[in-house]
């Protein structure tokens, strides 16, 4: 049976930014622990006009370049959830912008670990049905718009950024997807909730302004029950994809952005070194693009070789963790300019 094949990654990113400075500013949090806390030297913002959908038409775009439209049959949404619309399909729509006519599309959602839910999802779905050849995972994320920089219980949010990712799934032997883990924990489900907009806190009545910003209702509590599973969890899921893809040690690790601590322990745990990763404290948490751009950068940076054992991991707030891996036998990345771009655009 063919493998199924990780044969390309874009993403997009925009020329907008805040810096430490400026969240600093904005939120009364000293300058020094937004850098080195928190994490953030900058992360890049989007001007009004970069909805969702654009950002993940035009890293779909990069994808696709040089491939026949009516090749791609499947269209799999997995940016966020705040999209151009409230209650919207944005696959379908970004299916026909990109004018491809013979795929169909649906939407996918797990927050910050959609990409890699979805990677899991639509591999098992291509195995399933030999008539998928390809598919293209997309989205745009601008959930900066989000963050309320007024709100001490939001702190860990502050380093939401925006940006647009896709990949491409195909059948083929090089860069096969291994394997993979996720576990989920509903009793997070409702520590980090946008108030407003849905049926609790209707639009078609008045709502509090600070309802339209996401909301910590409790964090002391997310904090305790996160200090003893968030660690534990990413190992958990990390050891059972490294188990399952019988693929010998991990050669290097696309992990999401979080505080510098929290990453330093993750690796720690998964016996990977810093040189094996790359921390995004010059991006920010874009949420599921995360791994693309680990990825990209590491392809860019020369961290990985033909035969390395690779994984993405990544948590969702919900709660959901997961972990897959592919050995790297070529670039994915075939749009070097891109994040050479974003790098400069989002660099001290």
């Amino acid at each position: 049976m063919t493998d199924i094949s990780l044969s390309r990654i874009a993403v997009w990113l925009p020329e907008g930014y805040e810096d430490a400075a400026f969240i600093s500013r904005e939120s009364g949090v000293p300058e020094e622990i937004v850098r080195t806390k928190m994490g953030v030297v900058r992360k890049c913002r989007a001007q009004l006009e970069d909805h969702p959908s654009l950002m993940a038409i035009r890293a779909a775009r990069k994808v696709l370049e040089g491939l026949d439209p009516d090749s791609i049959d499947l269209v799999v949404w997995t940016g966020s959830d705040y999209k151009d619309y409230p209650v919207w399909t944005a696959s379908v729509y970004v299916q026909e912008q990109l004018g491809l006519r013979k795929a169909w599309a649906f939407d996918i959602a797990a927050r910050c670990s959609t990409n890699v839910v979805a990677l899991k999802v639509i591999k098992n779905q291509m195995i399933a049905d030999p008539s998928i050849k390809r598919a293209l995972l997309c989205g745009g994320h601008r959930t900066g718009d989000l963050v309320n920089y007024k709100d001490p219980k939001a702190r860990f949010l502050y380093s939401l950024s925006d940006g647009g990712s896709a990949i491409l799934l195909e059948r083929g032997d090089e860069n096969p997807i291994l394997g993979s883990a996720v576990m989920t924990d509903g009793s997070f489900s409702e520590d980090v909730i946008l108030p407003a907009g849905g049926t609790r806190n209707r639009i078609r009545k008045e709502v509090r302004h600070e309802y339209t910003y996401l909301n910590v209702p409790d964090i002391q509590g997310m904090r305790e029950r996160l200090a003893d599973r968030s660690i534990e969890n990413f190992s958990k899921v990390i050891k059972d994809t490294e188990a399952a893809s019988n693929c010998g040690p991990i050669d290097y690790l696309a992990l999401l952005h979080l505080k510098r601590s929290a990453h330093d322990a993750i690796l720690a745990e998964a016996g990977v070194t810093q040189e094996q990763s790359i921390y995004m404290d010059h991006f920010g948490h874009f949420g599921a693009p995360d791994q693309v751009v680990s990825l990209a950068l590491a392809e860019q940076y020369g961290k990985v070789k033909p035969g390395d054992h690779v994984m993405l991991a990544s948590a969702g707030i919900g709660y959901c963790w997961s972990a897959l891996s592919f050995r790297w036998d070529r670039p994915t990345y075939l749009n070097n300019d891109v994040i050479l771009e974003g790098v400069h655009k989002c660099k001290d």
